[in-house]
């Protein structure tokens, strides 16, 4: 057995030679439950820190028989236990394990030891949105780029909302560019379980415009899988969280379709729409104030149907936001998209494809913001400390599968059947 003088991914912070808990299981990606896989903290060897949150770390690892890299995260059940967040890091395992979408992280292995809980993620070699979007000229992108990334989050959020979860951090920095250039959802810690779960119903007169065929398949109401669902959760980050998380009113599955607005702003601009001096001023223009349109950085004038998206994501009345009637379908009929080929996306060239072979760095923060993101749950939940065995789900069978596995068919049916 090696120690930590002879090979630096053991001992530290987590990935040490220490053996998995009894009856630790292994999940494979796109929620099929695999024969039992003798993974352990040691069947890896650390290369990098990839980045760090309050309660753990993520690392680029390289399990030692296949040599294949991977994003590690290793989450200290003792900070969980203090900041009261193993709730957040079993519905994130359980979004991963149950995921199966192109455009969302692929979760391949998931164990505990004694102090840490183990997430063995695909590893996107882009790294960061965030960063990508930095190093660009102007740090922003034109039009046409940026609406083939806004195209990819749509369908990974139309696919969450299928699942019955609501998303709620959606910005650059949970976003990851896969080698190809395509982009995954990561970070899911934030988000909320509608239970039970709707049930998906066809749209009807979806598509409607003079620039779809009359051959298209019938859109799926993703609002309905988590319509009567409302929480009370005080969560995301700064310049992303929408109006009605900030009043406190309670907020639905239209929060993800205000962060998109934001999302859109930013790629184009290089900054948010609603950014402040301080964290009261910033919430105050996003209550109060009207998104504008000046050039942009490249000197590019927005195009009608590009201004009214993004006016359209950011209505303040989350009733009449854009998403609100029928989730996904309302947003993707809209004129912006109408050069795109939704069901082609996977296999368009992105704007952007990482260098090769190039290891992503720890995250940047935003210059004179906050990325990080608010957690505060207002609904009285027992305390992580008080349970008596907090961290007996994080292996346990998912139930969400079924649901993954049959709504990924209708969807795919209707809308990405060409992906397969």
């Amino acid at each position: 057995m090696l120690n930590n003088s002879q090979n630096p991914s053991l001992l530290s912070d987590g990935l040490s030679q220490a053996s998995t808990q009894q009856g630790s299981k292994t999940y494979s990606s796109h929620s099929i439950k695999k024969k039992s896989i003798n993974v352990q903290p040691n069947s890896f060897l650390k290369i990098k820190l990839l980045g760090k949150g309050d309660v753990g770390k993520v690392y680029l690892v390289k399990q030692k028989t296949t040599d294949k890299l991977y994003a590690m995260k290793v989450l200290s059940k003792k900070e969980m236990l203090r900041r009261n967040k193993v709730k957040r890091a079993l519905q994130e395992q359980d979004i991963l394990a149950s995921a199966n979408h192109p455009f969302i992280v692929t979760l391949y292995h998931s164990f505990q030891s004694e102090d840490h809980l183990y997430l063995c993620m695909e590893y996107c070699m882009g790294g960061e949105f965030f960063r990508a979007l930095q190093a660009r000229p102007k740090k922003c992108l034109i039009e046409d780029q940026a609406r083939f990334y806004a195209a990819e989050v749509v369908c990974a959020l139309e696919y969450l909302h299928l699942m019955g979860f609501i998303y709620r951090d959606l910005k650059p920095e949970n976003i990851l560019l896969h080698s190809s250039g395509h982009i995954m959802l990561t970070d899911f810690d934030l988000s909320k379980q509608s239970f039970p779960i709707g049930q998906p119903s066809v749209v009807k007169n979806a598509f409607t415009f003079s620039f779809r065929s009359n051959d298209t398949p019938p859109a799926i109401d993703t609002k309905s899988c988590t319509g009567h669902f409302r929480t009370n959760s005080f969560v995301g980050t700064e310049e992303y969280i929408a109006p009605e998380v900030i009043k406190g009113t309670g907020h639905t599955s239209a929060v993800d379709w205000w962060t998109l607005g934001i999302l859109l702003y930013e790629m184009l601009y290089g900054t948010t729409p609603f950014k402040g001096s301080n964290r009261n001023s910033t919430f105050s223009k996003i209550l109060k104030t009207e998104v504008q349109f000046p050039p942009t950085p490249h000197d590019q004038q927005l195009s009608s149907s590009c201004k009214s998206i993004v006016k359209k994501l950011l209505n303040k009345d989350e009733y009449r936001r854009l998403g609100s009637k029928t989730g996904a379908s309302d947003v993707k009929s809209h004129p912006f998209f109408k050069s795109l080929n939704f069901a082609l996306l996977r296999h368009s060239t992105p704007p952007i494809i990482p260098p090769e072979k190039s290891f992503d760095t720890p995250s940047l923060q935003r210059r004179g913001g906050d990325n990080n993101s608010f957690d505060i749950e207002e609904e009285k939940l027992m305390l992580d400390s008080e349970r008596s065995n907090p961290f007996g789900e994080f292996n346990s069978s998912n139930l969400l599968s079924f649901y993954s596995s049959f709504y990924t068919n209708i969807l795919f049916s209707h809308t990405f059947a060409s992906w397969r």
